[in-house]
């Protein structure tokens, strides 16, 4: 609790330095924080906008605020490349005003090269920080407000844990929690071990304790995040599984959802699906990526289980949990990967009947080892197999989708429907989403809709 203690007396030094600014121009500060990636940086950005808040500034959607965050993924390499873009625009709008101040963070800034081509290329850049010390963003915040010059603030790894500082939370009735950080299992492909760094997990009654609060504070749904959720409490002091988490986070009075995200399939245990099977909470729903139905392919991604393997755990879910929604994720194109290796993907997809998948074209990831393999696979090889795979993903998940069709569910109120007034738009157990007639009212509750017609990978409805 030190640390936390430390940062929100930058938060009152913050705030002053606000309301000096905010004073000169005759109006309150702005801000934007624009959001690259997956939902541990959707969490984070969160915490950012709860920071900036505390310190007197007002959030805005455009991104000519006087300050403008980026949180950065860099998963793939177009994911860098939109953000470089987006920095020349950044400068157009800081040419007009030159009091504005542009801060990037997030899993891009951890990577040396990026630093050094923005030093080089974007040097208006006020603050550079990376995924370890989000924690420290008021204090960076301080120091870049009493500075000329560039801060940049990048540490390699970390144990320090900090979560108890201001968040803003985009969505009152649902949230993310951080419930560990870091990854160890290097897939072949992926920079994420080596920007996020190793896996740390937070004790379990810290989580918990937030959850409590969230839940008082009126949030209904809750999902559990980190790179790989099953491997959560090994490094603890004293070892908790992610089964035994989630029967102490069900026992929690207010919570009515239960969500978690990423699992990975060599670390999904028995005694997960248990505890599933026989929840109450926790929705049917489970992301379970595949990346490959090769087994050679998935051998030169370093997954560490088979083909079969996979299938027989997905058969053992579907079987213990027969209502359950599984989705995943699939990459066509990985170094050696032949037309032989893409039907064996075809032929899991088949035999899974995935209610949704997200098909990645691989993309070749600096840093990586997959990057320097030998066979790297030609554009338009890779295209092509892509296109018919992403078929199959889509006849199999509609009719999956269509089973439902009929049947009265469970939703929770999510927004208007921004296409076609008097709709509202609800997110049902399986993750599918469904619009139906409603009011605004109805936002943050949970009702009972019938779902009248499948659109695919929707559903239109009525409530109950």
């Amino acid at each position: 609790m030190k640390e936390a203690q430390i940062q929100y007396e930058y938060i009152e030094k913050a705030k002053k330095i606000v309301e000096r600014e905010s004073a000169k121009k005759g109006r309150k500060l702005t801000c934007c924080v624009n959001t690259f990636g997956c939902q541990m940086n959707a969490r984070d950005s969160e915490k950012l906008s709860g920071i900036l808040k505390a310190a007197g500034f007002v959030e805005v959607e455009e991104e000519n605020a006087d300050l403008v965050i980026y949180n950065t993924c860099t998963v793939r390499d177009n994911a860098n490349q939109r953000v470089y873009g987006r920095l020349g625009v950044l400068n157009g709008y800081k040419r007009k005003n030159p009091d504005m101040k542009i801060c990037l963070c997030g899993c891009m800034m951890q990577e040396a090269s990026v630093i050094e081509k923005i030093r080089k290329s974007y040097s208006f850049v006020d603050l550079i920080f990376g995924t370890h010390n989000i924690f420290k963003f008021a204090e960076l915040l301080v120091r870049m407000y009493e500075s000329e010059d560039m801060i940049v603030d990048i540490w390699q790894d970390t144990d320090q844990i900090v979560e108890e500082l201001p968040v803003e939370r985009k969505y009152p009735f649902k949230s993310g929690i951080n419930i560990m950080f870091g990854c160890n299992n290097f897939c072949s492909y992926c920079i994420v071990p080596y920007v996020r760094g190793r896996e740390r997990s937070r004790e379990p009654e810290e989580i918990l304790s937030e959850i409590r609060s969230l839940a008082k504070d009126g949030v209904v749904e809750i999902m559990l995040l980190g790179q790989n959720v099953n491997s959560y409490g090994k490094n603890l002091s004293e070892p908790v599984s992610f089964a035994e988490l989630l029967k102490r986070v069900e026992e929690i009075e207010g919570i009515e959802r239960i969500r978690f995200m990423t699992s990975h399939p060599k670390d999904l245990s028995d005694e997960l699906i248990r505890v599933m099977k026989h929840s109450k909470k926790i929705c049917r729903h489970l992301h379970l990526p595949l990346q490959s139905g090769s087994t050679k392919i998935l051998e030169a991604m370093n997954r560490r289980y088979t083909k079969e393997q996979y299938l027989a755990l997905a058969e053992k879910i579907r079987k213990e949990i027969p209502d359950i929604s599984l989705t995943t994720d699939i990459i066509i194109g990985f170094p050696g990967e032949t037309y032989e290796d893409v039907c064996d993907t075809i032929d899991v997809i088949k035999k899974v009947e995935y209610d949704n998948a997200f098909t990645f074209q691989y993309s070749k990831r600096t840093g990586t080892p997959a990057a320097a393999m030998e066979d790297q696979v030609d554009k338009e090889t890779v295209t092509r197999h892509f296109d018919e795979v992403l078929k199959v993903v889509q006849d199999t998940a509609k009719n999956r989708a269509g089973r439902l069709k009929g049947e009265i569910h469970q939703a929770l109120v999510e927004e208007e429907n921004d296409k076609e007034q008097g709709l509202m738009t609800g997110r049902l157990g399986n993750n599918m989403i469904v619009h139906f007639p409603g009011e605004k009212e109805l936002i943050g509750k949970i009702v009972s809709v019938r779902l009248t017609e499948c659109m695919g990978f929707y559903y239109l409805g009525e409530m109950i």
